[in-house]
Order: structure tokens, then C-alpha cells, then sequence
């Protein structure tokens, strides 16, 4: 199994990653969170550090890291800010389906490109009927001839109007079930998209989110994900097993945060002639902090190194998944209340990662949705 212990090129991702999250991600933090920008310049100094697409393949001109080296890098971006981290990771998201499932010559198209300049692509799967459920996908593609048309609208699509490229999931066969759905790379100049307007969101502000409508957009049958129709709900849910680690990492970045901020706070806010962090009240909830951020960083490094070593990681992705976005709405929003009446202020930093942390209990599958699927798999595990 896995050991406690980083190799010596892990902490040097470490390093670089904590380092730019200080040195760029946070003082740019507060304009892209107050205006909702996007952080093309964040994201540019990024990409040059190498901190962006990260596990695309050497063979694609990318660095092949694994997913556990692209959890340490999320853990220190999110520290960061997780609006701007979220932009940054999201290409992981879109890549992996392509990674996984994808053929030498859409490996190559798309893939490589995204190593010689910044680009950003996004994976449009949620749709107003389809969240959670994702079977309930209503956009369609029909084969015409040598091509796909594809009519449907997404929502809430992270990077919406700055992809390069979607990952675009429909039915090519309602009648099949989740066997009908086809994964299609979709090239974001393509005519009939419809980008919508950038949602107004509670927090991580400074990621693209929008609605995204599909109207009669023609696609050549070389982009059909792994060429073959049928067997996109494989390739949407491949994914998640690839991408939930880092995003439940992130959720670790938000949690350390939270928590640093309120530890540091509790040395230099006195009440009844002494700091509040020698109150038990308060040391206690320190300390409860502490411990659930540990033992989250442990569950999302297990099934990042699950993944990374040919092990089958579902329940342990949803297990970090879950419990790492619910320790973060936790450790949140005790740091407001170790603030107490500063900490609902917008002058003080928790104010922002309590905003920024509800999200994580939403996309990538709700906290609701990772039981229903840890309670399947350990069913599995007995009948």
C-alpha cells in the first residue's frame, strides 16, 4: 500500500505549486473573486510552471505525472484559491475521458496542442434534467452520412466560454439505456454553439461557469471518443474515478486554508485576559480540525494511488469525494465561528472559503450521490 512518505520529485511539486499559490494564485485571489474575471493571466503563469495538464501523457508532449502527483499540486492550488484552482484543474476533468478511452490520432489532435500553448477545455455532461442522474442526458446525436449531428443544451459548465474543445456526452440510441450514450470530442468554433451567460455563483467566482446549446453541430465521425458508439457513460464515469481524487484534494487545499487562518487568529484574539486558543471550547475545535483534514488527505492519497497503481478505486475515490467535501463545509465554518463576528465580515479571508467550499458538495457527484455509490460497492463486496 501505499506509504506516508513523499518522494523527492512530489515535494518538488509541492514546493512549486505552494510557492505560486502564494506568490500569484492568492494576491490575485480578491479581484477575481469580487469581479467573477477569469484568470487567463493566473492560468498562463501556470501553464509555463507546468502546473496545468498535467497527467497528459509523455507521448503528448505532457509530463505523464500520476493522479497522486496531480493531488498535491490541487491541494496547494486550491490553498490558493479554489475559484482559480477549479479553472485550472478543470482541464483534468475534460482530459480524462480522452486519456482513458481516447484513440492515437485524438490523443495527438487534441491532447498535444494543449502541451505548446495555454488552452482550456471543459466536460460537458450536466444538463437541466441530468445531474446526479446522468442517464437522464436529453441531448442527442443522429449519424448523417460520415457525420454526427449533435442538438442538446448543457448547464453549469466549468471553463464554458474559454474551451478549446468539449467533451460532449449524448444519446446516439435512447432505446439502449446508458448503453445509447456516446462521448464526442467537440471542437469549441464548431458552428451552433451557443455559449450562455456566466452564472453568478456563491463562491469560487473566478471559474467559468455557463450553459452551453448545441444546435444541429456537426461533427466527423473521427470524434467519436475511442470510435466507437455506445460506450460514452463508460468513458463519463471513467473519469470520475480519475478526477475525484484531486477534486476531493481541493477540498483539503480549502480545509487547510480555513484552518491555518483560524489557528493563527486564535493567538492574537484575547477575551477574559488570555488568547482563545488556550479556551477549551476553541483549542477543541483546532483540534478537530486538524484531525479531519488529516484523515481526509489520507483517504484522497489512497485512492490516488490506488488509481495510479491499476487498482480499481470507485469506493475509495467516492469515500475521499464525499468525506473530504464534507469536512470542508465543516472546517469552514468553524473557522467564521473561532472569528466569530470578524469572521462575517468580507474583510477576513474565511469569509471567502466558506463561500468557495459548499461546491464541493455538488459537483463531481453530490455528497448524497458518493454514499449511494461506497453503499453499492461494499454491497458488492459480500453478495
Amino acid at each position: 500500500m501505499i506509504g506516508y512518505g513523499l518522494t523527492e520529485e512530489q515535494q518538488m511539486y509541492q514546493k512549486t505549486a505552494h510557492e505560486f499559490a502564494r506568490d500569484v494564485i492568492r494576491p490575485a485571489a480578491p479581484h477575481h473573486d469580487e469581479t467573477g474575471e477569469y484568470p487567463w493571466e493566473v492560468l498562463q503563469q501556470s501553464w509555463e510552471l507546468g502546473l496545468m495538464n498535467v497527467m497528459i501523457p509523455e507521448a503528448y508532449g505532457g509530463l505523464g505525472l500520476g493522479c497522486l502527483d496531480a493531488c498535491i499540486i490541487a491541494e496547494e492550488t486550491a490553498w490558493g484559491c479554489s475559484g482559480i484552482g477549479t479553472a485550472i484543474e478543470a482541464n483534468g476533468l475534460a482530459q480524462a475521458p480522452l486519456i482513458l478511452h481516447g484513440t492515437e490520432a485524438q490523443k495527438k489532435q487534441f491532447l498535444g496542442p494543449m502541451t505548446e500553448e495555454l488552452q482550456v477545455a471543459a466536460y460537458a455532461v450536466t444538463e437541466p434534467g441530468a445531474g446526479s442522474d446522468v442517464q437522464g442526458v436529453a441531448s442527442t446525436a443522429k449519424k448523417v452520412g460520415d457525420k454526427y449531428v449533435i442538438n442538446g443544451s448543457k448547464m453549469w459548465i466549468t471553463n464554458g466560454s474559454k474551451a478549446t474543445w468539449y467533451f460532449v456526452l449524448a444519446y446516439t440510441d435512447k432505446d439502449a439505456g446508458y448503453k445509447g450514450l456516446t462521448g464526442f470530442i467537440v471542437p469549441g468554433d464548431t458552428p451552433g454553439i451557443e455559449v450562455g451567460r456566466k452564472e453568478d455563483n456563491l463562491g469560487q467566482r473566478a471559474s467559468d461557469t455557463r450553459g452551453i446549446t448545441f444546435t444541429d453541430v456537426e461533427v466527423p465521425e473521427a470524434n467519436v471518443l475511442g470510435g466507437a458508439e455506445g460506450t460514452g457513460w463508460f468513458q463519463a464515469m471513467g473519469a470520475f474515478d480519475k478526477s475525484r481524487p484531486f477534486v476531493a484534494s481541493a477540498s483539503v487545499g480549502v480545509a487547510r486554508a480555513a484552518y491555518e487562518h483560524a489557528r493563527q487568529y486564535a493567538t492574537e484574539r484575547t477575551t477574559f485576559g488570555k488568547p482563545i486558543y488556550a479556551h477549551q471550547a476553541v483549542n477543541f475545535m483546532l483540534a478537530d480540525m486538524a484531525t479531519e483534514i488529516q484523515a481526509a488527505r489520507h483517504l484522497v492519497h489512497e485512492s490516488a494511488w490506488l488509481h495510479d497503481n491499476d487498482q480499481r478505486n470507485t469506493k475509495v475515490a467516492a469515500m475521499a469525494k464525499r468525506f473530504a467535501a464534507d469536512m470542508c463545509n465543516r472546517v469552514t465554518t468553524n473557522a467564521i465561528q473561532i472569528y466569530g463576528g470578524n469572521g462575517y465580515s468580507k474583510e477576513q479571508p474565511v469569509e471567502k472559503l466558506f463561500r468557495d467550499a459548499k461546491i464541493f458538495q455538488i459537483y463531481e457527484g453530490t455528497s448524497q450521490i458518493q454514499r449511494m455509490i461506497i453503499g453499492r460497492e461494499i454491497m458488492k463486496e459480500i453478495l
